[in-house]
């Protein structure tokens, strides 16, 4: 480790060693990158999303309410319609005569459940496939969920869930433009998927199974939303980044903290993944023109080139924003990333820079290129150096 290194260390340390944490230097020194060591990443995230407080005092009792309080959502939502044991807490209903699986009333529970199981396929089809280039979500977890996996209780895993759901007519994958992507079940099913992975023994589970779960609270929380295609990207890095601290404490919970972390996060990008908002100015649509409207005072001549190929922005800035970069590098790679987003006051109006800094970058080969060839560089990134992407974003935001 170098001298330089330890040097940033201890800065870290310093600022977070204070019974108020100095937001601006933590910023300051966040935005260069945040070390890994000593769990300071998981640490400086859970402050810049907003999920700890300044004041040190006030941590472990914040924790310690936050994690009973996810808890109570696994007791609340992770359990078939009228199954439930008195030792946990919830009371148990005889839903006999009252309410049963065929029932029409769309306030039935059994209504509510197969619904959910439509959201639950497809967010199962999603989290399995989670950055595929590493084996981590496929691995097992060293801290399972007890209070699911404890066989004295009747609570349901969403694996067992999705294995005993069949849609027999069809296949649902919802995205930004709602239910779409209807198919045969000989052509996709969620079977199909049932057994890409080795089952891990009784006791066990993968962290993809972790992140299934906080993505199924999470739509069931916010109907409004529920769940689209994308959010999976989103909250594997968080995950990633908590499940891996150094300090085991705190990564027994990483569930817990990924869930508020990423809950806080989705409500800062929420409107990405809305369609109904897309030509808003808080939606997706007017950010992807902002780009292009920063390329065009920054590098004119790129921009007008782009515009003569009717290279459009939705082209690959779609992607690139909603998914805060995170299909366009290695993990590491986006989680460096983000740690400069986080740090930005204005984190997502330095996204927008950063997407500007990516094709300037690359001007010559856009200047050479024909649409064929732009439209792979674009959605094919070809330079895999972050920090000179950020460096690059920072001279744009410094030259307002």
């Amino acid at each position: 480790m170098s001298s330089l290194h330890k040097s940033r260390i201890a800065d870290f340390q310093d600022v977070l060693k204070e019974p108020t944490i100095a937001l601006e230097k933590l910023r300051e020194l966040s935005f260069s990158g945040i070390p890994c060591e000593g769990g300071l990443r998981c640490l400086c995230w859970k402050i810049l999303l907003n999920y700890l407080p300044l004041e040190r005092a006030s941590w472990t009792s914040i924790l310690a309410k936050q994690r009973e309080l996810y808890s109570q959502f696994l007791r609340e939502m992770i359990i078939q319609p009228g199954i439930a044991k008195a030792n946990m807490g919830v009371s148990r209903e005889d839903v006999t005569f009252e309410d049963h699986p065929l029932n029409p009333n769309p306030d039935s529970r059994w209504n509510t459940y197969f619904k959910d199981n439509e959201v639950l396929l497809q967010i199962d089809k999603d989290v399995r496939r989670l950055c595929p280039d590493i084996s981590f979500f496929q691995r097992a977890t060293e801290y399972p969920c007890l209070l699911i996996l404890d066989p004295q209780n009747e609570f349901e895993t969403l694996r067992k869930r999705v294995e005993q759901t069949t849609l027999k007519s069809q296949t649902v994958a919802r995205n930004r433009s709602g239910v779409t992507n209807m198919s045969s079940p000989h052509k996709t099913s969620a079977q199909s998927s049932l057994n890409e992975y080795e089952v891990l023994p009784n006791g066990c589970e993968a962290h993809w199974e972790v992140v299934e779960r906080i993505l199924f609270i999470y739509a069931k929380l916010n109907p409004g939303i529920a769940y689209v295609q994308g959010m999976n990207e989103i909250v594997g890095p968080l995950y990633y980044t908590f499940a891996t601290d150094p300090n085991n404490e705190w990564k027994e919970h990483a569930e817990a903290d990924t869930f508020f972390c990423f809950t806080n996060l989705m409500a800062e990008i929420r409107d990405n993944f809305i369609k109904s908002l897309d030509d808003s100015q808080c939606g997706i649509t007017y950010k992807m023109e902002k780009v292009y409207s920063t390329l065009k005072d920054k590098d004119v001549e790129l921009y007008l080139k782009l515009q003569e190929q009717n290279i459009k922005p939705q082209f690959f800035a779609f992607r690139w924003l909603t998914l805060l970069l995170s299909q366009e590098f290695l993990l590491p790679d986006v989680i460096r990333i983000w740690d400069s987003l986080f740090a930005d006051d204005s984190r997502f109006d330095f996204l927008l820079l950063v997407c500007c800094a990516m094709l300037i970058l690359i001007r010559e080969q856009l200047l050479e290129g024909d649409f064929t060839v732009n439209m792979r560089l674009l959605q094919d990134y070809p330079i895999t150096d972050v920090c000179q992407i950020l460096q690059k974003a920072k001279e744009l935001q410094d030259s307002k």
